[in-house]
């Protein structure tokens, strides 16, 4: 027989408040930023309430704790608003993959080196693979002249992250930008 689920109690996100605070005594900061001193909890959330704001408290670890009186609706949405203008702000960075054959034709290449170019400009890392079948394994070196072909023409723009090194039937180098 299958029982019935239990609803969860939400969980509350952001500082304590009011009554979610459990210890006994705490440092209290005023609205405009004055010092109260030490006061007990049950005090202190009275006096916020008169003052029509909500006791927030604001560093837990510290002993006793620090509490401030705030309207805690207006703390929350100004705190969502950072987090999202910190969001805006980063930039993530991709690693782009170019795949090279060692017996690549020269205007397959500079197709691929224009691509490079862009990804690089674009602020991304670029992996440039070089790709080995069948007896191309035997001529590796024609792998490695064209990884530090690359790595010659993109001198003045990117800086080398990881040397051509070999893995198994491919050789891998790691471009990054200036």
């Amino acid at each position: 027989m299958r029982r019935p689920m239990r609803p969860v109690a939400p969980q509350k996100d952001g500082p304590l408040s009011n009554e979610d605070i459990s210890a006994p005594e705490v440092q209290l900061i005023g609205a405009e930023g004055e010092n109260k001193g030490v006061i007990r909890t049950r005090e202190a959330i009275a006096m916020a309430q008169e003052a029509g704001l909500d006791l927030v408290l604001i560093a837990a670890n510290s002993s006793p704790p620090v509490a401030k009186f705030l309207d805690l609706g207006r703390f929350k949405y100004a705190a969502q608003k950072k987090a999202a203008e910190a969001r805006k702000k980063q930039k993530v960075i991709e690693v782009k993959e170019i795949q090279l054959r060692p017996n690549i034709d020269t205007h397959d290449y500079d197709t691929k080196m224009k691509a490079v170019a862009r990804f690089i400009e674009g602020g991304d890392r670029v992996k440039v693979t070089m790709r080995f079948r069948g007896r191309e394994m035997a001529h590796q070196e024609l792998g490695m002249e064209l990884l530090l072909k690359v790595r010659d023409l993109m001198e003045d723009k990117a800086k080398v992250e990881s040397a051509p090194r070999s893995e198994g039937r491919q050789m891998v180098m790691v471009l990054a930008p200036k």
